[in-house]
């Protein structure tokens, strides 16, 4: 005997079914889209564009606007700091004896609290859930917009500082470049050698 909702034709069974190839698929285009940085940036572009056109037009939605701003600086905040926090590392060595932990004893590559992937797909989707929302008026609230703009931006500002100020501090850059390059070639009376 088969336990209630198992049976192969019960309603929640082929939801359930329906669900996980939903979710393989969408799973699948992710994946697909993962080495195509600059694509999936202009698609993230793209939909920024959209949702600020709707905002725009509508004439409404800023407290949706200034919620979706707040969010975007903390997914920021997130892509810039590094996994470990060297503050916090900072503390652990005061407490007692550890590994080597300075510049000049070993190497640390940083690494991101927030991968840029991550980072990405929660731009993405945080725009798409805006834009959806600005089809519903109950978050159309009536408010007097240049304020929230000011007090975003003086929060962007004041966040950047301190991060900068934190990156200064601990000494780490948060992009790369490229491959670093050492010193130029060597001429062929610059070797040295042994006699």
């Amino acid at each position: 005997m088969e336990p209630l909702g198992a049976g192969a034709g019960t309603p929640s069974s082929s939801a359930e079914r329906w669900r996980a190839e939903a979710s393989r698929a969408f799973q699948h285009h992710l994946d697909r889209a993962a080495p195509h940085t600059a694509g999936r940036w202009a698609g993230t572009l793209l939909a920024a564009a959209v949702y600020a056109l709707r905002v725009y037009y509508a004439q409404g939605f800023y407290v949706v606007s200034y919620g979706l701003g707040i969010y975007l600086l903390n997914l920021l905040i997130g892509f810039l700091s590094p996994m470990v926090d060297p503050e916090l590392d900072a503390l652990d060595a005061a407490a007692g004896p550890a590994l080597p932990t300075r510049g000049d004893d070993e190497f640390k590559p940083f690494i991101r609290r927030l991968p840029e992937f991550k980072f990405w797909y929660a731009i993405t989707k945080a725009f798409c859930v805006a834009f959806v929302m600005t089809f519903f008026s109950v978050f159309d609230v009536p408010v007097f917009w240049p304020i929230l703009l000011c007090y975003w931006i003086v929060l962007f500002v004041l966040t950047m500082k301190r991060q900068i100020l934190h990156m200064i501090k601990y000494k780490y850059v948060p992009f790369s470049m490229g491959k670093q390059k050492y010193g130029g070639k060597r001429g062929p009376g610059a070797s040295s050698s042994k006699d």
